[in-house]
């Protein structure tokens, strides 16, 4: 067996689970599949993948960025989600700066945002 070509399940806790399935359907637009038995909502994914919403009152978010979110243009998705009510995150730091909530990295750039439970989230798009 070859982990290589498994599918993955991200989990992520969150406090709320209903604001948080809020959020991640009808703000981002994620397909909303259901609920295990634990309460969880899950979302299907690109390529098998789930997304797996853990019900978890008590939990502090991370302060690293939890999942990211491949885009082809990263300006075009970071103005949809603004319309949509999305808050990005904008940095003025030695290493890391954004411009119109966008840092480039070389090739790549990412913009970054929170969820309603405060676990930061990232659109990242490659050159």
């Amino acid at each position: 067996m070859s982990l290589t070509h498994r599918t993955v399940s991200m989990m992520i806790p969150v406090t709320d689970v209903e604001r948080a399935r809020t959020f991640y359907s009808e703000t981002l637009g994620l397909d909303y599949t259901g609920t295990n038995d634990e309460g969880s909502a899950l979302y299907a994914l690109d390529g098998g993948s789930t997304l797996v919403l853990l019900p978890r009152p008590d939990s502090t978010p991370s302060e690293s960025t939890a999942m990211s979110f491949e885009v082809d243009d990263i300006t075009s998705e970071v103005t949809d989600l603004e319309r949509r009510g999305v808050v990005f995150e904008d940095y003025d730091l030695p290493d890391l700066h954004t411009v119109d909530h966008v840092c480039v990295l070389g090739s790549e750039k990412a913009a970054w945002f929170k969820d309603p439970t405060g676990n930061v989230l990232c659109l990242h798009e490659q050159n």
